[in-house]
């Protein structure tokens, strides 16, 4: 994500990175993982700049080429998939982080192949 962009980026917090099943991370850093983590982690980027004011609700392809799903709950929650969007608009160089309280995986990645 060093590149130009423009991106979003979904960042997870720590306690969502902790949140996952035990030996998840350390499985997904394995060499013979790079597919997989680089998967994950692609899927928390979109390749536009999207600042919380043009969110809007709807399914989002992400650079890993499957979808997100964007919501907003009745309370003005923005949910992805089923993390909360806990901060947004943290600027970056070459685009935009909204901070999540969830580690998003890919529907085709399968957790339980990696632990």
């Amino acid at each position: 994500l060093s590149g130009e962009g423009p991106f979003t980026v979904f960042a997870p917090t720590d306690d969502a990175f902790a949140a996952l099943p035990e030996g998840l991370v350390d499985a997904l850093l394995l060499p013979e993982n790079e597919a997989a983590l680089t998967a994950v982690l692609t899927y928390h980027v979109l390749g536009a700049e999207v600042p919380s004011s043009d969110v809007a609700a709807g399914d989002v392809e992400t650079l890993q080429g499957e979808s997100i799903t964007i919501a907003v709950g009745d309370d003005g929650a923005v949910l992805i998939n089923e993390a909360t969007v806990i901060a947004v608009d943290v600027e970056a160089s070459n685009g935009v982080i909204h901070v999540i309280d969830a580690v998003l995986v890919p529907p085709s990645i399968d957790v339980s192949t990696l632990l």
